[in-house]
């Protein structure tokens, strides 16, 4: 091939590339400034957010309970088989809590969110919008942004720190066993490691992170459902990319507020 045509080739598929990178972005803006609009405006359908919450929140409470505990576990045994060598092993209880509060719980519990409830919300908006319901609700003048995003959004936004504080706890109480009935070290002991170096500021940074989380989570899985086309098949790859484009989007919100919050603050 000319190396002049295949210059021009990837200068056209580079171009291609950003201009889909800011369409996408800028598709998220625009829907997350419609959501917000809708969150404020009347009319608010609680039945729906109560459903949302049901089903995104307390459906969810059992894996995230599996999945936090086993992790603190895991996360104990691990520092264990370090710090037996130095003689620390009382601050397995700071290591496990502090990972936990501060990373592991908010990042932990918005991929299993992502991964089960996000692919849900693209998949079920994907599937109205290729058999045209959305379409059918925009000509009973019911706005879909309105009637299916912000129910979704919200129920989000209220149970993603709920479920973050929950695998907080049970992810400190695998830890707790661990370094209890494994280690022997005294319950009191382990306990006033585990809250004497947690500060307000660490709890605020979780909540501010699952609140982010859940924000992405929401924007991302809506607008992928609600720009699917291409069938059955356009359905299935929307929402492989609300699931992947969630992950790589909360990796980068996490690094950016750890170092906004413990190396810039």
């Amino acid at each position: 091939m000319n190396p002049v045509v295949y210059a021009r080739l990837q200068y056209g598929d580079m171009v291609r590339r950003v201009g889909g990178f800011f369409t996408y972005f800028g598709g998220l803006a625009i829907l997350s400034a419609e959501t917000v609009f809708w969150t404020i405006v009347p009319p608010y359908r609680k039945r729906h957010i109560l459903e949302q919450m049901m089903k995104m929140g307390v459906a969810s409470f059992p894996i995230v309970f599996l999945i936090s505990l086993f992790t603190g576990i895991v996360l104990a045994l691990q520092s264990a088989h370090q710090m037996q060598r130095v003689s620390t092993e009382m601050y397995i209880a700071s290591l496990v809590s502090m990972s936990l509060v501060r990373e592991l719980g908010p990042v932990m519990v918005a991929l299993i969110v992502a991964g089960r409830c996000g692919a849900a919300i693209t998949a079920e908006l994907g599937t109205m919008k290729v058999t045209e319901q959305i379409d059918a609700l925009e000509t009973l003048s019911a706005d879909p942004v309105s009637y299916l995003v912000v129910p979704r959004f919200l129920a989000l936004l209220i149970m993603l720190p709920l479920l973050t504080i929950y695998a907080d706890f049970f992810g400190i109480v695998g830890g707790y066993l661990i370094g209890v009935y494994k280690l022997s070290i005294p319950p009191s002991m382990y306990v006033k490691m585990t809250f004497d170096p947690m500060s307000v500021k660490d709890l605020i940074t979780g909540s501010i992170k699952s609140l982010s989380f859940a924000w992405i989570i929401s924007i991302v899985s809506c607008y992928e459902g609600m720009n699917s086309d291409g069938g059955a098949e356009g359905v299935g790859k929307a929402t492989t990319r609300s699931v992947v484009n969630s992950f790589i989007i909360v990796i980068i919100v996490d690094c950016f507020f750890t170092a906004l919050f413990y190396f810039f603050g």
